[in-house]
């Protein structure tokens, strides 16, 4: 069976939310004037080091493949060979230069959100900050025994490479519950018809994700939405991030029913407000 992770940036580009490729944009903006483009370290997920770090060379192939690298990517629409054409090689489908890179941009959203609300909570002189905020992220350091409060120690694993069976593991299970996030999103204010389950599917195959994985969507598609019991799988407030995070690209947030479905998913996942309003901020989101 094709791995998880491989799978995110197909599902993406046959899956995700018409505006996501903007939402992206405004993402990989902020990141990099924030400084998080050069925090990725040597490689992300396997990806070979870029100037600027990982996010520094996703954000370079983004501006290249939307034809105009000094304007802003969030100003710039999603068509027809830009974004959506990139989607594949640029957020981890398993071709191009930059592979991994949706789980990095994912990270490093999460790594953004977590650290903001907890100055902002540190700075308003509420109890707790940053370390409430981050309670049960990793309590004895990351994952492989590295310093740090987050999956990877210094930075979220997705950002560098796994150096670790136990890091593989890990980011391979966050892939999993960010596909999960994605399907359960599109299921919320209605179920996936039929047609559009195959459509999915025949682009996932044409990707090249395997019978398995394909079948593994197809019943992940045809599952009842059980916000709860998603939930509960959810390690860590890192993790919460980045599921909330997939979630807001895979819908428009036009409806009733995907609003109230992100609010039951913040809820349930124990996301504080001020880390949610942070990840809206940083897709651009305003709903």
């Amino acid at each position: 069976m094709s791995n998880f992770g491989s799978l995110v940036g197909a599902f993406m580009e046959n899956a995700m939310a018409p505006s996501a490729g903007n939402r992206i944009g405004s993402a990989l903006e902020q990141l990099q004037r924030g400084g998080f483009g050069g925090m990725a370290g040597p490689a992300a997920a396997g990806v070979s080091a870029a100037p600027g770090g990982m996010l520094g060379g996703v954000f370079d192939v983004l501006k290249d493949s939307l034809g105009g690298a000094a304007q802003r990517p969030a100003q710039r629409p999603a068509q027809a060979g830009g974004v959506g054409a990139v989607l594949g090689s640029l957020l981890g489908g398993g071709k191009g230069a930059v592979q991994g890179g949706m789980m990095a941009v994912l990270a490093s959203v999460a790594m953004k959100a977590l650290s903001s609300a907890g100055e902002q909570q540190a700075a308003s002189g509420q109890s707790g900050g940053l370390a409430d905020l981050l309670g049960g992220l990793m309590p004895g350091g990351g994952a492989g025994g590295q310093s740090g409060p987050w999956s990877g120690g210094d930075v979220p694993l997705g950002m560098r490479a796994p150096q670790s069976t136990a890091e593989e593991e890990a980011l391979e299970s966050t892939a999993q519950l960010v596909l999960k996030a994605m399907i359960n999103a599109a299921k919320s204010d209605g179920q996936i018809s039929p047609e559009e389950m195959q459509g999915i599917v025949g682009k996932l195959h044409e990707s090249g994700a395997d019978d398995g994985m394909q079948q593994w969507v197809m019943q992940q598609m045809q599952a009842p939405l059980n916000v709860q019991a998603f939930a509960a799988e959810i390690p860590n407030q890192e993790v919460a991030a980045e599921v909330y995070t997939a979630s807001l690209l895979a819908v428009e947030v036009d409806t009733e029913a995907e609003k109230r479905y992100l609010q039951e998913l913040a809820r349930a996942s124990g996301l504080h407000p001020l880390v949610v309003g942070q990840i809206h901020q940083t897709l651009g989101v305003t709903a």
